[in-house]
């Protein structure tokens, strides 16, 4: 093969190589073990994603959905939606109705947050339309979310 050829078709390789590392997602929604730090689902993200937390209260037995929406790599709490007063829930909050459900935007974000998913609760992680049940995945042990940049770097590692 003439230089020319090789330097052509090293100039293909490197561009479909950056095509796809730009294809590829660069954060990702991280679920792990609190305790272990084991990880239990990774799911790509973009800013604008939503990602909603559903359970079932524990005393009022009526479902609860925090909403948070990507913003870099921190979730912003966007919206809370219930449809009973119940411990824990907001009381002093500009509550609105809407729909049979109460609603309110939190004004809450975060780097991180861990939930202790619960059997009764039922607690589920809703991320761009497609659901995870969070009490199977951790065996309703406690977990942390958070967003995290993924690099494109491993994807071209070559092991020795």
């Amino acid at each position: 093969m003439d230089a020319r050829r090789l330097v052509v078709v090293a100039l293909v390789v490197v561009a479909g190589s950056a095509g796809f590392v730009a294809a590829q997602p660069d954060r990702v929604l991280v679920v792990e073990d609190a305790d272990t730090g084991d990880r239990l689902l990774t799911v790509p993200v973009e800013d604008g994603s939503t990602v909603t937390l559903t359970y079932t209260h524990s005393v009022e037995k009526t479902p609860v959905e925090d909403v948070y929406t990507v913003d870099g790599t921190r979730l912003d709490n966007s919206l809370m939606r219930f449809e009973s007063y119940g411990w824990g829930l907001p009381a002093r909050e500009d509550v609105r109705l809407e729909d049979g459900w109460f609603v309110f935007d939190p004004d809450r974000t975060y780097d991180e947050f861990y939930v202790k998913p619960g059997r009764i609760a039922g607690h589920t992680l809703t991320v761009d339309g497609e659901t995870y049940d969070l009490v199977e995945l951790s065996n309703a042990s406690s977990v942390r979310i958070a967003v995290e940049r993924r690099s494109p770097l491993p994807a071209f590692q070559v092991s020795s």
